[in-house]
């Protein structure tokens, strides 16, 4: 079923194409809302977009993607579509994201880390059933972070000048 994110909702967003720039776009969105930067490890990113005044966010990819967070042992799975509602510490209504425990894909649908001091995540399923994993398994190291700690926001064009001939 193909995602449609409907023209009143797009007006509101900010939406971003490409790999290079919605990889950015997903570690300073995920960082802003302070959860981990790798925790939506997709590949070839097509679209990303942001209502700011709601939350939302999607993610649009060419292929389904799967991705393995060593630290803890688990295969995570990426639709080509996937969207939630992002507010502090906390990813709700998440859609296009599965994790494979024992031998079955369990759909995930909220993310959140309770006290950020604890430095712990909690990943729910349908059924309310859920399992926290260290937030350190899912950090990505960046060059920005090596050097400086913090890496920094996204650079945006704030202002732009006519050019005369």
């Amino acid at each position: 079923m193909a995602l449609v994110i409907p023209e009143e909702l797009r007006a509101k967003a900010e939406v971003w194409y490409g790999d290079e720039e919605g990889q950015e776009r997903i570690s300073f969105f995920l960082r802003e809302v302070d959860m981990p930067n790798g925790l939506l490890s997709v590949k070839d990113i097509i679209e990303c977009g942001h209502v700011k005044e709601s939350g939302f966010v999607w993610v649009k990819s060419k292929n389904k993607s799967e991705h393995k967070f060593e630290k803890i042992g688990r295969l995570v799975s990426y639709a080509t579509e996937i969207s939630a509602y992002v507010e502090k510490h906390k990813i709700r209504k998440l859609t296009g994201v599965k994790v494979k425990e024992l031998l079955l894909w369990v759909n995930l649908v909220e993310i959140y880390a309770g006290d950020p001091r604890a430095e712990r995540i909690t990943f729910k399923i349908i059924g309310g059933l859920s399992k926290t994993f260290p937030a350190s398994a899912f950090v990505i190291e960046t060059k920005e972070i090596k050097e400086h700690g913090e890496a920094e926001k996204p650079k945006e064009i704030k202002e732009a000048i006519a050019v005369k001939e």
